[in-house]
């Protein structure tokens, strides 16, 4: 896919999207609870090990560019949250996104089934501007494409949906 990856980048460029990649990793040999973990640059992970969430220099980066944000759209977990220490950098941009949108600084907007459950993980799905627990369906209604549900709700007699 690096193809794929390169080709979006250079659009996301030609555009002016910027978008941030991680610096760093949490890393492990084994994926189970609290295994030995390290924290690696993002091009020197081990061949032996496997990158189960990015790292506190990454976080430390989204953090900082939530001030300059007006909207978030927050699509899936960082790491693998469901299993600790891996939580760990969800947790805390969940936190970070939670509080500059209660100070009113941001509109977060969040979704996808895992989002949800890492928001609620997180303690702070009732402090996000709106959740949905569609994943695609919610990117795809991002996107302004005509849902299947709506679509079908307009073709029945009598009812009129907002454009």
């Amino acid at each position: 896919m690096h193809d794929t990856a390169r080709k979006i980048l250079a659009q996301a460029a030609e555009r002016g999207c910027e978008i941030v990649l991680p610096v760093d990793a949490v890393t492990a040999t084994e994926f189970r609870e609290n295994p030995p973990v390290r924290i690696v640059p993002i091009g020197e992970v081990p061949s032996d090990s496997m990158i189960l969430d990015v790292g506190p220099a990454t976080v430390a980066a989204l953090t900082a560019r939530l001030p300059s944000l007006r909207t978030l759209v927050w699509n899936g977990p960082l790491g693998a949250f469901e299993t600790p220490p891996f939580d760990a950098a969800t947790v805390a941009l969940a936190h970070a996104v939670a509080q500059a949108t209660q100070e009113g600084g941001l509109r977060s907007v969040a979704g996808g089934g895992d989002t949800v459950a890492a928001l609620k993980h997180a303690g702070v799905v009732d402090q996000m501007s709106y959740v949905s627990t569609a994943g695609g369906a919610f990117l795809e209604w991002l996107e302004g494409k005509l849902l299947p549900g709506i679509l079908a709700l307009q073709s029945l007699d009598g009812v009129v949906l907002p454009a």
